[in-house]
């Protein structure tokens, strides 16, 4: 399967249609499409970060529309990774970060969406969720923290809130990281092995890989009910990480490019504050001269 990284178009090759039904055994999650080589799709994502960053500059800039990056996907998928080789191509002065862990006890005493609503991006602004909305159709369905007849409805409330956001100018895009079982058991052995690494490691690690089928299942329909035109999922293969870089990137450069984002206009008379701005040089450039002869 050759794709060219020359069209940003590629990307939409691993988006999810609304009514397509997912099935992750059958997609690979250590696909790495013949791109050139590996340094040619590294010097790619280094274009596609500089464009990152000015379409980000100009979104800041015009204040009229946000962007909403979701990223989801198993431990050591590579959320963290991802925010540290893509999105790191923005200024922090427009762009946050915001992880969902265990809800403490305020969360839960009010919907599932509640502190969620809380960090959506505000107009000119980029928001990444590491983990999302989503843990409270995955996490609490494996683990039957809630009943189905609470989580079973949550796919339709997700979509409400979804199609709320984007009626209101914040654009989404969705990444389920996908890797296989091997691939995560091989990034925890790394993590085992580096030093520098071993904070991250946890229990829960080791414990969660026994409900991976379930997880599956709760991905595949999570992405199924809640994938849209306006909000969609993109079934990322993660086992390469140079490839999860590059398909992200080239999916975000297309959306911003979509968006209609325009740089707004001076809120000046810009022929008028030329001719200061050359006035105020002139009389610098005279005091200058001025003091070179009195010093003579």
């Amino acid at each position: 399967m050759i794709i060219s990284t020359k069209s940003l178009s590629f990307s939409e090759e691993f988006r999810v249609k609304p009514g397509q039904k997912i099935r992750l055994k059958d997609m690979d999650p250590g696909i790495a499409v013949k791109h050139d080589d590996k340094k040619a799709a590294k010097r790619t994502i280094k274009k596609l970060q500089n464009q990152i960053e000015e379409l980000q500059g100009q979104l800041n800039a015009e204040g009229k529309r946000s962007l909403l990056i979701c990223l989801q996907g198993p431990d050591a998928s590579g959320k963290d990774g991802t925010i540290r080789h893509v999105i790191s191509a923005m200024n922090p002065q427009g762009c946050r970060v915001v992880s969902f862990k265990q809800p403490s006890s305020v969360e839960l005493a009010h919907d599932f969406l509640w502190r969620i609503e809380q960090q959506t991006p505000g107009r000119g602004e980029v928001a990444i969720f590491n983990r999302s909305h989503y843990e409270d159709v995955l996490i609490v369905r494996v683990h039957n923290l809630v009943p189905k007849a609470v989580w079973s409805k949550r796919y339709e409330q997700i979509n409400d809130f979804e199609q709320r956001l984007t009626a209101n100018n914040t654009h989404i895009l969705k990444f389920f990281l996908h890797i296989s079982k091997e691939e995560q058991l091989e990034r925890f052995k790394r993590r085992l092995d580096d030093p520098d690494r071993r904070w991250k490691i946890s229990e829960a690690d080791y414990s969660e890989r026994e409900f991976w089928n379930d997880y599956e299942a709760a991905f595949e329909s999570a992405i199924t009910k809640c994938t849209t035109d306006e909000a969609p999922w993109y079934v990322v293969p993660s086992d390469n990480k140079w490839f999860r870089n590059l398909l992200i990137s080239h999916a975000i450069v297309a959306m911003m490019q979509k968006m209609g984002i325009k740089r707004p206009q001076p809120s000046v008379d810009i022929d008028d504050i030329k001719k200061k701005y050359h006035e105020a040089i002139a009389e610098e450039n005279a005091a200058a001269l001025g003091d070179s002869h009195a010093k003579k």
